[in-house]
């Protein structure tokens, strides 16, 4: 006799085979239980979207399940709560795209051979033109789109073709044709503006500025290159610090150009010659004392947990780590210290630091804020160059270099990027050292006869400022300074003074006309 029990089991597994389910009377449907507002169950939100059935078996779409088959859950079905889950946007871990201003594509390098002598005569030819007047000032509210005509428009037509835009024997219109736009253009160009075709505010300031300053600007970047003994050589980087932007310079032409962050005017970046000797993968961060004081210890008094956040550490003799708790930071006994921030993305470095050794203690290197990049005008340091796309410039710099698994690989962007993910510092020293300079080239011509003129940030070209000379590191032999006589590199008569809290448009204030 079958016990109860396995009578159980077989009518329950007949009555779940296809043929019986085939055959079975549709059941009539359970009414769900009412459950009041008040009481509607909390793991199941209002808002929640119901789930989507799963697909049956053909032979099983014909008759709906029975009450039994319903407490089955087909292995692999979503439930509710992980369909709301997957519904919810995901954050990215990915960092956001570089974003960065506009710089120049023109070949030309900013520095040259023959970036002295041109400019000494493109002095001596604004010297000139201020000698006859200069040229007429635009209103400084003017604003001209292409195809648009202006009672001040044949004002800039003479003023594009005394400087060199516009070809002399254009046509006079009061019309902003294509011809006139594309002079527009190259004189945003040598401006360092946005090249729009457009006039605007930016491009009226530059063409407002006086002859006599332009010729000035000339003058003074010109007398900065006295005694330079930079080796320019077939490879080459230049820093022009008014323009803040980078050069990779290789046989006369600029193979990449960057945009560039250097230092506020109060912590002005140094001119400086030196030698690129290595590029530094997951650099640490040594801080320098001046920061240590002005930073660091105002931060700690308010803060004790600031470091361990940061990831500085206190280092003693012998490079022991010194517990912060045990520094008076009522004082500033925690300058005779070594503060080292740990390599990582926080890193204020960056992921890659550029080295040149020299007197001032200034680099290239990159860091995590990079918003700055997007800025036109980039003067946020405390005196250190920061890089766009600084990866790109350090694999230029260790072309020629062996790579990572010896002499018959190359560091290309995998390679630094490979090793760049271990989180470990790594220093690669170049087998020929890469000259680079930093300059202060706020007027400056280039071989094809074109003038450049950026803004005067540190306000040193008034020939009342001093002009600190050039650092130089060991490795450069510095030649015996030359003292140029006056009327080479400065106007035949002195510029007029400038009057109180007047500053000539389109320049940046110095620091001294804006405190009056």
């Amino acid at each position: 006799m079958l016990s109860r029990h396995t009578l159980f089991v077989t009518a329950l597994c007949a009555s779940l085979s296809p043929m019986a389910l085939a055959r079975a009377e549709p059941a009539a449907p359970v009414p769900p239980k009412a459950v009041p507002k008040s009481e509607t169950p909390k793991e199941i939100p209002r808002e929640t979207p119901k789930a989507e059935a799963p697909r049956l078996d053909p032979l099983a779409a014909s008759a709906p399940a029975t009450p039994a088959v319903q407490a089955i859950v087909p292995a692999g079905t979503p439930t509710a709560e992980t369909l709301a889950k997957d519904a919810a946007p995901k954050r990215s871990r990915e960092l956001p795209p570089l974003v960065v201003a506009r710089v120049s594509a023109d070949p030309m390098p900013t520095l040259s051979p023959a970036t002295f002598l041109d400019t000494l005569k493109m002095a001596d030819r604004y010297q000139a033109m201020a000698d006859a007047g200069g040229w007429a000032s635009l209103p400084p509210g003017l604003v001209v789109k292409p195809g648009a005509r202006d009672p001040a428009i044949p004002a800039l037509r003479k003023h594009l073709a005394l400087v060199g835009d516009l070809p002399a024997d254009a046509p006079a219109s009061d019309l902003l044709d294509a011809p006139l736009a594309a002079a527009v253009k190259s004189f945003q160009a040598r401006h360092g503006l946005p090249e729009t075709g457009l006039i605007g505010r930016q491009t009226v300031a530059a063409l407002n500025v006086p002859a006599a300053t332009r010729q000035r600007q000339l003058a003074a970047s010109a007398a900065r290159q006295i005694g330079s003994t930079f080796a320019f050589g077939d490879r080459y980087v230049v820093v022009n610090i008014p323009s803040a932007t980078v050069e990779a310079v290789e046989r006369g032409t600029v193979v990449r150009r960057y945009v560039a962050v250097v230092g506020k005017p109060d912590k002005a970046t140094p001119r400086i010659e030196a030698r690129i000797t290595d590029v530094n993968l997951n650099p640490t961060w040594t801080l320098p004392v001046s920061i240590i004081k002005k930073e660091i210890i105002p931060k700690m008094r308010k803060d004790p947990g600031y470091l361990a956040r940061e990831r500085i550490r206190i280092l003693g003799p012998g490079g022991v780590v010194v517990d912060p708790t045990t520094i008076d930071w009522a004082s500033e006994k925690a300058a005779n210290y070594t503060l080292r921030q740990d390599s990582g993305l926080d890193n204020s470095l960056g992921q890659v630091r550029i080295d040149m050794p020299n007197k001032q203690a200034v680099y290239m290197h990159d860091t995590p804020s990079k918003s700055l990049f997007a800025r036109e005008v980039r003067f946020h340091s405390h005196g250190c160059v920061r890089v766009a796309q600084v990866k790109e410039l350090a694999g230029w710099l260790l072309e020629g270099t062996p790579g990572p698994n010896g002499g018959a690989s190359t560091w290309g962007p995998m390679e630094i990027e490979s090793h760049i993910a271990t989180n470990e510092r790594l220093d690669i020293k170049l087998p020929k050292q890469i000259p680079v300079t930093f300059v202060y080239l706020t007027g400056y011509a280039t071989p094809d006869g074109r003038a450049h003129f950026r803004d005067d940030i540190y306000g040193i070209d008034s020939p009342i400022a001093p002009m600190p000379e050039v650092a130089t590191t060991g490795s450069i032999t510095p030649r015996p300074t030359l003292k140029p006589a006056p009327a080479q590199v400065m106007p035949a008569k002195a510029a007029p003074p400038r009057a109180t809290g007047l500053v000539p448009p389109g320049l940046i204030p110095n620091v001294a006309a804006s405190a009056r």
